[in-house]
């Protein structure tokens, strides 16, 4: 028990230490004084199953600077990493899927979403994501995987049939020392087909762009 608080209260204040303030995107619409107003106000009320802001702008950044249309978000929370992917849509054009097998962060993120502006953004699925993503018919270009770190292999596994080429497979957490999912960046490289970096936060986000055909 003493390891578990132990290992709780170190989780906390790596969390806290990792959420540097960022920079807003152009605030150019309503909706994005809108989404950037909600991000801010509500900063401090992310739950510690969140992505931390800099992981957030991260994400949107990607999003924006490629294109992307088609996102799915495994491991919504209360919202965080997909109100950022979803402000990034409204600017692409796309939507977003995102899951989540906890009823009560279920229903806050839809709260959050709707006082973000983006509801209608965001296909937000109430499922159990070891069943659901696999029985998703994508395509997707983006795939943000935030959720139980010794399934993430097997997250990856079910959506690359339905990554498009020149898709980006994102996953947080990688290099944390605490929780990092075991073997996964492993895994990815010896698949032969991604490009990976980890950038982010401390905690580390990889991202893993689709190739076009495998390596020699």
């Amino acid at each position: 028990m003493r390891q578990t608080i132990l290992a709780c209260c170190i989780f906390i204040l790596v969390s806290a230490c990792s959420s540097e303030p960022v920079t807003s995107p152009n605030l150019e619409t309503d909706l994005d004084r809108r989404v950037w107003h909600f991000l801010n106000s509500n900063g401090g009320d992310w739950d510690l199953e969140n992505v931390p802001a800099t992981d957030g702008r991260l994400l949107y950044d990607l999003i924006v600077e490629n294109g992307y249309t088609n996102a799915l978000d495994i491991g919504t929370s209360t919202g965080h990493s997909s109100t950022w992917m979803a402000w990034a849509l409204s600017k692409t054009g796309g939507k977003l899927v995102t899951v989540e097998y906890d009823a009560i962060r279920h229903r806050k993120a839809l709260d959050n979403f709707e006082k973000a502006g983006l509801l209608h953004i965001i296909d937000a699925r109430l499922a159990d994501a070891h069943e659901l993503v696999p029985a998703l018919e994508g395509p997707f270009d983006f795939v943000f995987c935030d959720a139980d770190k010794d399934w993430y292999i097997n997250y990856l596994n079910a959506v690359i049939p339905k990554l498009q080429e020149g898709g980006c497979f994102a996953a947080h957490n990688v290099r944390s020392w605490l929780i990092a999912p075991e073997g996964f960046l492993e895994y990815v490289d010896s698949l032969g087909m991604f490009e990976t970096t980890v950038e982010g936060s401390p905690s580390g986000v990889s991202v893993s762009y689709k190739r076009s055909a495998l390596r020699p």
